[in-house]
C-alpha cells in the first residue's frame, strides 16, 4: 500500500492547480480517495474524525450485496441447466452465471462511471461516489439476458435524468437503480417481462419456461415451488432478488454497521403483511389466496426492502417518517402486485412512488413536532 500511496503522491502535482492535467483532477482525486482515506481535515470548529466517508459507506453496501450476488450467479446457471434437464456441478453453475452476469456489471459501471467522470471533469468538481452502489444494483435487478445495449441506455438515463439533472449524488429524489429499471421496463417491455426473460436462454430454447411464482399466480396457477425453494432462492428471477436468506445476511450486515434504517425495513414488512392479510381475507384469485407471509418471500420484495427502500438519499429522513414511508412501500407493493395482473410485481413502483412522497412525509412530521412543542410551551406558560 505504501508503494501505491507514493505513486499517487508522485503524480499528484500534475493534477493540482496549474499542473499539466489540472482539468483531470476530479478523476485523479476519485481514484485517490477510493484507495485511501482523504488526508485533509476540517479547518475550524470542533469535529470528531474517523476513517468513514461516503466511499466507505458505499463499499460497505456493496459488501452486503456480495452474498446475494454470488448466489444469484450460481442460480442463473442452476436454473438454466436444471430446466434443460442437464446435471452440473456447483462450479459449472457459477461459471455459467458469471459469464452471463459479469458483462452486465462491466457495462453498468463503464457507462455509469463514464458519465459521472465526464460530469466531474466538465463541472470541475469531485466525482460523486453514489454510483458505486447503483452500478451494482442495476444489473442485480435486471433480467439476465437483457441485451447489453439496452442496459447501457437504461444506465445512461438513470445517471443523466435520475441523478445529474437534480445535481448529482445527494440531490436525487428517486432511487437511480429503480429509475434504470423503470426506463427499461417501459421502453423495452418484451425484454423485461413475461415467462421467457428470467431464465438464461429461455427465449431461444423451447425446453425452458422460466415462469416465476408471481407469473404463475397471476394466471391463477399454482406457485410450483416449495417454501424452502422460495426462501433459499432456487427459483427463476432477477440475479439478486431470489434468495431471501442471502438478502437477510446482507440486511444483518447493513444493520450491524448502522448503514441502513431498521425502521424502514420493519415498516415495509408490516405494511406488506397487513396488505397480504387483507387480500387473504378476500381470497378472490390465486394471488389473493397466496399466504401473506409467502408474499414477503417472492419477487423483489425482500431485496427492495433491504437495498432499495433504505437508500438514505431518496428515503424519508425523520424517525417517524421512516416508519410511515416503509409501511406504505410494503402496502403498495403487495397491492400493485395483486391488482395489476399484467405486471405481477409492485416493489419498483411502490418505492419510486414513495420516493416522491418522502419529502412531504418528513415535512408533516416536522410540522407536527413544531405544533406539539408550541402547544406544550403554551401550556407551561399558562400553568406557570
Amino acid at each position: 500500500m505504501k508503494f501505491i500511496r507514493n505513486t499517487f503522491d508522485k503524480y499528484k502535482p500534475l493534477f493540482d492547480k496549474g499542473g499539466k492535467y489540472e482539468k483531470m483532477a476530479p478523476a485523479f482525486n476519485a481514484f485517490d480517495t477510493l484507495m485511501f482515506v482523504p488526508n485533509h481535515t476540517t479547518k475550524q470548529g470542533a469535529h470528531i474524525r474517523d476513517g468513514v466517508d461516503l466511499k466507505r459507506v458505499m463499499i460497505t453496501v456493496i459488501l452486503a450485496l456480495v452474498p446475494a450476488l454470488i448466489f444469484g450467479m450460481w442460480n442463473v446457471g442452476y436454473q438454466h441447466f436444471s430446466q434443460l434437464g442437464e446435471a452440473g456441478t456447483f462450479i459449472d453453475y457459477l461459471i455459467y452465471g458469471s459469464v452471463k452476469f459479469i458483462p452486465m456489471v462491466v457495462v453498468s459501471y463503464g457507462v455509469g462511471l463514464g458519465i459521472e467522470f465526464a460530469f466531474g471533469v466538465f463541472r470541475g468538481h469531485d466525482i460523486n461516489e453514489g454510483y458505486l452502489v447503483s452500478g451494482m444494483l442495476i444489473p442485480l435487478i435486471m433480467p439476465i439476458d437483457l441485451p447489453l445495449w439496452m442496459l447501457g441506455i437504461s444506465v445512461a438515463f438513470a445517471v443523466l435524468i435520475g441523478k445529474e439533472a437534480f445535481g448529482g449524488t445527494g440531490m436525487n429524489i428517486l432511487n437511480p437503480a429503480l429509475v434504470a429499471r423503470a426506463f427499461a421496463f417501459f421502453s423495452y417491455a418484451p425484454s423485461m417481462s413475461g415467462d421467457k426473460v428470467w431464465v438464461s436462454d429461455a427465449a431461444t430454447v423451447d425446453a425452458i419456461s422460466g415462469e416465476t411464482i408471481l407469473g404463475s399466480l397471476a394466471q391463477n396457477k399454482e406457485a410450483g415451488y416449495s417454501v424452502l425453494d422460495m426462501f433459499m432462492g432456487y427459483i427463476p428471477g432477477s440475479v439478486g432478488e431470489t434468495s431471501v436468506l442471502m438478502i437477510l445476511i446482507g440486511a444483518a450486515f447493513l444493520l450491524f454497521t448502522g448503514i441502513a434504517s431498521w425502521r424502514i425495513m420493519a415498516g415495509s414488512v408490516i405494511g406488506g403483511a397487513l396488505m397480504g392479510l387483507i387480500f387473504n381475507a378476500l381470497g378472490l384469485n390465486a394471488l389473493m389466496n397466496f399466504p401473506w407471509w409467502q408474499h414477503l418471500l417472492v419477487g423483489g420484495f425482500a431485496f427492495g426492502v433491504v437495498f432499495m427502500a433504505t437508500d438514505p438519499v431518496s428515503a424519508a429522513q425523520t424517525d417517524k417518517g421512516k416508519w410511515i414511508y416503509g409501511f406504505f412501500i410494503g402496502l403498495l407493493a403487495i397491492m400493485i402486485r395483486v391488482f395489476n395482473g399484467a405486471y405481477p410485481e409492485g416493489m419498483m413502483m411502490a418505492i419510486l412512488l414513495m420516493n416522491v412522497f418522502a419529502p412531504t412525509i418528513d415535512h408533516y412530521v416536522i410540522q407536527g413536532n413544531i405544533k406539539r412543542r408550541k402547544k406544550r410551551q403554551k401550556t407551561n406558560l399558562e400553568t406557570a
